[in-house]
């Protein structure tokens, strides 16, 4: 993708490194106060867990249901997607830094790419 459309989608991405701040503080709270930190207590299982559930009730939604229900259900995703990552230590920059390697292949090339390992 050219330089210039990246920069032409409108984004938000600055509401995702927020979120993404927002979750670094609520997961060092009480678990009896913040979901977030319930969640990480509770370990990876669980927010694997709930990372799919998300994802099944996402992918419902795109066939089944108005935009207003797939934004909500996307943003359920992006929420339990990042728990998720935190309850594996996977900083969220590393999986930008995985995605960024991957500008200039194709889909196919990568996954490729991925099988041979």
């Amino acid at each position: 993708m050219a330089d210039e459309t990246r920069q032409a989608m409108p984004h938000r991405l600055e509401v995702l490194a927020a979120l993404i701040d927002t979750l670094a503080e609520r997961a060092k709270a009480s678990p009896k106060e913040s979901y977030t930190a319930k969640l990480l207590k509770q370990g990876r299982h669980k927010c694997a867990k709930k990372l799919g559930e998300e994802g099944v009730e996402l992918a419902l939604a795109i066939v089944d249901s108005k935009k207003k229900e797939v934004r909500a259900e996307a943003a359920d995703v992006l929420y339990h997607f990042l728990v998720a990552l935190m309850a594996r230590k996977v900083p969220f920059a590393e999986v930008m830094t995985e995605l960024e390697g991957r500008f200039g292949l194709s889909g196919l090339e990568e996954k490729a790419r991925r099988e041979e390992d």
